[in-house]
């Protein structure tokens, strides 16, 4: 029943499914490194860290790179070769923005936040990071657009 499920993600959300199984492969690996290590108590903040880390390496970019391409084809209707042009000038700019953000609100999250206030907050900073992105998109579209007129 497990296996199913997760292989109907798998096929669902391959990039997605795979993200998250690294990251809770990458936890349960190190709290059994901590174990055998001699560890009295896990050391969560090494496993918060790690946690901070897998996503931003795995979630982060993908996400980012999916709000680029939909935003220029669909919102913006762009074509695709312009759209391209785009994300490599601005994609890396946002991703380090987003490196510089994220795994602050991450931490925040994981250590602060009760457990059953914690969907709540990484949604309203979900939130604020979509408006964010929104308002680049529109600063970035409104400037090609301009130096067309002129």
């Amino acid at each position: 029943m497990a296996g199913e499920a997760y292989m109907g993600q798998l096929l669902a959300h391959p990039l997605l499914t795979k993200a998250v199984t690294s990251g809770v492969l990458a936890g349960c690996s190190d709290a059994i490194a901590q174990k055998i290590a001699g560890a009295k108590k896990l050391q969560l903040r090494r496993l918060l860290l790690i946690t901070v880390i897998v996503e931003q390496l795995t979630a982060s970019p993908l996400n980012n790179l999916l709000f680029m391409v939909y935003y220029g084809l669909v919102v913006e209707g762009r074509p695709y070769e312009q759209v391209k042009s785009k994300i490599k000038n601005n994609y890396a700019n946002i991703q380090l923005t987003s490196w510089k953000f994220r795994p602050i609100v991450s931490w925040i999250n994981y250590e602060y936040v009760p457990l059953q206030h914690r969907v709540l907050f990484a949604s309203s900073v979900a939130s604020c990071w979509a408006v964010f992105l929104n308002l680049k998109a529109a600063r970035s579209s409104s400037l090609p657009a301009t130096s067309k007129n002129a």
